[in-house]
């Protein structure tokens, strides 16, 4: 049959799975969201614009913003708030852009860092951020206090702050689905207090005109000190905590219909919102007060508002929130740690209530907090939670740093940001660690380290893949002139490294390009020389010259000549030989063989690579057309009906789809992915089957198509492709593989996977 050369595996023919209503996926392909994921019932606005937005719109802003305003003038103000705002921005791109290449589980910022650096960075990381994110509760309930007590100056401070934490556990406790409605009604009073300002504003609170106005401030000092004078930096440091929300929407990853979308656009989106109101304040302000009421008082805001009940409500609304915001984010955190096996007692801590809240985890979270208040004074401990956020964000931008870097075909973001991008938010937040505290980030970094070294003691097993295989394997390639030891490949970090066999140099004059685009940018070609008539020199010779022209490409090349005495016994010890190599070859190159005795040849070294784990590519270039334009290129995947589940385990069908891509992605080329599915019943499931594929797979201007005739009718009117990659067997039919050159009327390639790739890693 022709349609058994289309890729995927033979063998889910006769499966008597039940037909699904549409293409699903598979619980296996969320390894790392399986234990730990709860309901995914919240969108981009409530579940993370919300919270993150007001996390922002903090304390820092009502009681802080006059201050900084007054020290630094309105261009000092502005720069500050800008600066602060850029190293935000590019920690929120790099978060973002990492989301949207893993299929993220619970824990926000930890699971991001933990699925790219594995579980010991992340843990390090997740705890001392854990306990900041617990810690910050009481800190913000400590300003709630202060503005209660403006209002009630007879009330007993202690009580206050249990009666707060009482409500605020209560509704986290209660859901986060009942906290982000609270969170609502606390925007709609923070909205208020914007509008008592722009109010103020519009009958006539802005009486300093712009040539009036301080521009660059004397950094005078504090209300409390008026005499120590100021800098920029220790003002920039005081603003500062006001941008580091932006993870309050990331903590409910796990709670999230949709993460990989609603985590970029929801922060994005937030932090936009937050700089414009940063930015119009810092203008009303300066027009409204002198730079002496400003330093001299923080509640000038109040004071200059049309309704100062309203900003005052804003104030409680604001540090209410963003308690809220980060109590149920800590216990979301701590739950995710639990699941994987990070913290102590953690299969208690990994529980989750049938409605999907970690009451456990909450249960510890409010103790913890709890504990805290007693203390009635964190002063000296403050410092450290804004710095283990900055840590926090210094490791995500590493993350996407060393992915961007090591250039692997599993880093396939849908949101690509430059490599400065990642590299301005990894320097700006270590250089703002230590302009806030230099102390206090040197003793944040060594509790992080010693988090590290407690954990990778631990062996902890990652029920994920991350990418420090992949920056071993990169550390490996440069040093690979020097030593001759291969370290193991993981599916993340799998890239093309071609075994080529050569008779003649001619072999590869049509197929040189081919290769090249193939193995671009971080592949190998390894080339061992077949020498038929026993004169290895002379072949020897001519592959130094062809290994030289690969690496004036920029493609790693190294030759051997083998005289084994044949084409199939020479290319058989060949992959025996370079099993141990350093770059191990995992596909077999073959053009179409033009001889009989060839044939029987190749099927017997596609049965020695399925023994060695190698994957088979065989060429068949067509004789008028070649690769035509290459602009498209249609992989073929078999009628899989009625069974058209989704899992990691897809079949022959991994290597087809990463081929397409690195062609696809080298020629500037659109991917189709093409099946016919002659049954009506079945037409619908297939073309979501495709569809989800091209989403899982993340592959870019790719396009799903299924035809509704039997393959041997369709073949001759599907859409015209410059390539056209079809499925292998172990025992092919080279008179089939003619046949379909000559009906697509392009050049065709038909592969086989080696089981160690993976097209969805």
């Amino acid at each position: 049959m022709l349609d058994s050369l289309l890729p995927g595996d033979s063998s889910s023919d006769s499966s008597s799975s039940a037909p699904s209503p549409e293409a699903e996926v598979d619980e296996s392909m969320h390894p790392e969201e399986a234990p730990i994921s709860g309901r995914k019932q919240f969108g981009t606005f409530g579940g993370v614009f919300t919270p993150t937005l007001l996390t922002i719109l903090g304390v820092i802003m009502y009681l802080r913003e006059g201050w900084i305003i007054g020290n630094a003038g309105l261009l000092g103000g502005l720069l500050i708030i800008t600066v602060g705002f850029a190293i935000t921005l590019c920690t929120a791109l790099a978060m973002s852009s990492i989301t949207t290449n893993i299929r993220i589980g619970a824990g926000g910022a930890y699971a991001v860092i933990a699925q790219s650096l594995g579980l010991e960075v992340g843990g390090s990381v997740g705890i001392p951020r854990y306990l900041s994110q617990a810690l910050a509760v009481t800190m913000y309930i400590f300003g709630f206090r202060e503005g209660w007590l403006y209002l009630f100056p007879g009330h007993y401070a202690l009580l206050v702050d249990v009666a707060t934490f009482a409500v605020l556990y209560g509704i986290a406790y209660v859901s986060a689905d009942f906290a982000i409605r609270v969170q609502y009604l606390i925007m709609a009073v923070i909205g208020a207090s914007l509008v008592s300002i722009a109010a103020a504003a519009a009958t006539g609170s802005m009486q300093y005109g712009l040539g009036e106005i301080q521009l660059w401030g004397d950094f005078v000092g504090t209300p409390d000190n008026p005499t120590t004078p100021q800098s920029f930096w220790i003002v920039f440091a005081v603003f500062f905590p006001a941008t580091t929300g932006i993870m309050a929407g990331a903590n409910m990853s796990g709670d999230l219909e949709d993460p990989k979308r609603s985590i970029p656009l929801g922060t994005l989106a937030a932090i936009a919102v937050s700089f414009l109101i940063y930015v119009l304040l810092a203008i009303w302000l300066a027009r409204s007060a002198t730079p002496a009421e400003m330093t001299s008082s923080y509640y000038v805001m109040m004071e200059k508002a049309y309704w100062p009940g309203a900003v005052l409500a804003g104030l409680l609304g604001a540090t209410f929130s963003s308690a809220l915001a980060s109590m149920v984010g800590a216990g979301r955190i701590l739950q995710a740690m639990g699941a994987h096996q990070v913290v102590p007692k953690a299969d208690w801590l990994s529980y989750l209530a049938p409605d999907g809240e970690p009451r456990h985890a909450m249960m510890v979270t409010g103790g913890l907090i709890f504990a805290s208040l007693l203390v009635r004074d964190l002063n000296a401990i403050a410092p450290l939670i804004t710095m283990f956020f900055l840590v926090t964000y210094t490791m995500i931008c590493a993350a996407v740093l060393i992915e961007q870097s090591l250039d692997l075909v599993s880093f396939r973001p849908r949101l690509r940001i430059p490599l400065w991008v990642s590299f301005l938010g990894l320097v700006g937040s270590l250089v703002a660690m230590f302009i806030i505290n230099p102390t206090i980030s040197f003793v944040a970094l060594v509790v992080t380290l010693g988090f590290y070294v407690v954990l990778a003691r631990r062996q902890l097993d990652a029920p994920f893949e991350d990418v420090r295989s992949g920056l071993f394997v990169a550390l490996a390639e440069w040093a690979a002139k020097k030593v001759t030891e291969l370290p193991t490949m993981q599916e993340r970090a799998w890239k093309p490294n071609l075994l080529v066999p050569v008779e003649r140099n001619s072999d590869l004059r049509g197929s040189f390009l081919t290769l090249q685009d193939l193995t671009t940018p971080q592949g190998s070609v390894k080339i061992v020389g077949l020498s038929p008539n026993g004169t290895p020199e002379g072949l020897n010779q001519q592959l130094n010259t062809l290994t030289a022209a690969f690496r004036e490409r920029g493609i790693f090349a190294s030759s051997t000549v083998i005289d084994a005495g044949g084409f199939t016994e020479g290319l058989r010890a060949g992959m025996q030989a370079l099993r141990g190599a350093f770059f191990h070859p995992n596909i077999v190159f073959l053009r179409m063989p033009n001889a009989p005795e060839r044939e029987a040849d190749y099927r017997r070294v596609i049965a020695e690579a399925d023994r060695e784990q190698v994957g088979t590519l065989l060429y068949a270039p067509h004789p008028r057309a070649s690769l035509g334009q290459r602009q498209t290129i249609n992989v073929w995947i078999r009628d899989r009906s009625p069974d058209w589940r989704i899992s990691m385990e897809i079949g022959n069908l991994d290597l087809a789809l990463l081929t397409g891509y690195k062609l696809s992605q080298n020629w500037d080329a659109q991917m189709r992915l093409v099946t016919t599915v002659p049954a009506p019943d079945q037409q619908e499931k297939a073309q979501d089957f495709l569809e989800k594929l091209i989403d899982l797979g993340r592959f870019p201007d790719s396009t799903a198509v299924t035809g509704t005739e039997p393959f041997g009718t369709y073949i001759k009117s599907a859409p015209q492709a410059d390539l056209n990659i079809f499925g292998l067997q172990p025992e092919p039919d080279f008179d089939t593989i003619h046949q379909l050159v000559d009906q697509t009327d392009s050049t065709c390639m038909f592969v086989r996977d080696s089981g160690r790739e993976s097209a969805l890693a």
